[in-house]
């Protein structure tokens, strides 16, 4: 019997982080969070900020506040990307986009394990971590991990294809909060040029 409960115990840790996650997306309809981002690559070390806000599936809207102002918007249809700095906005369909930012690959529907292979990734600290690798080759990201703690996205690691790092850690994160409607809606301002990507 000791046999039998020392065989199942590293099943049940190991099951954790992917369990956390789908516990996750099964119970987030809105989340809104403040984050703090680093992305790391060759001798290069950028550091931001933000919040963001999103409306699963499709809508969401990420903000970031310094060092620079820029928001990426999720109408549901569209992504639209804006560079205030600038005076440039680019849109794309919302279809093509899922998958290539953070923001889109947490409002979609069920992305992660549609167009990821999931695997456990171990604990640190009190964070369970697992490892998602992209099913097809064009993906944006070579490779994702994801830090959860009490069913909550503490943490995101991406690295894409040219082997840039960025780490995300989310703060003052509320699951199913009520947000606005018009959070994600986006209107180019004036003045700005407009670049339409397929």
């Amino acid at each position: 019997m000791i046999l039998l409960a020392t065989t199942l115990l590293p099943v049940a840790a190991n099951a954790a982080a992917i369990a956390q996650l789908k516990a996750f997306v099964a119970g987030t309809t809105t989340l809104s969070a403040s984050f703090h981002q680093v992305v790391t690559a060759k001798n290069k070390r950028e550091e931001a900020g933000g919040s963001l806000e999103i409306s699963r599936p499709g809508r969401f809207r990420w903000t970031y506040s310094k060092p620079f102002d820029q928001l990426i918007v999720g109408d549901g249809k569209r992504l639209w990307i804006y560079d205030k700095e600038l005076a440039q906005v680019t849109t794309r369909p919302l279809d093509n986009a899922l998958g290539s930012s953070p923001a889109a690959l947490l409002a979609g529907s069920n992305a992660i394990e549609r167009d990821y292979v999931l695997k456990e990734n171990g604990r640190q600290g009190d964070v369970e971590w697992l490892s998602a690798t992209p099913k097809k080759s064009e993906n944006t990201f070579s490779a994702i991990r994801m830090g959860f703690r009490s069913n909550v996205l503490v943490e995101m690691e991406l690295t894409d294809s040219f082997g840039s790092t960025t780490r995300i850690v989310f703060s003052d994160l509320r699951k199913n909060p009520a947000l606005r409607p018009g959070s994600f809606s986006f209107t180019p301002p004036k003045g700005v040029d407009v670049l339409n990507a397929q």
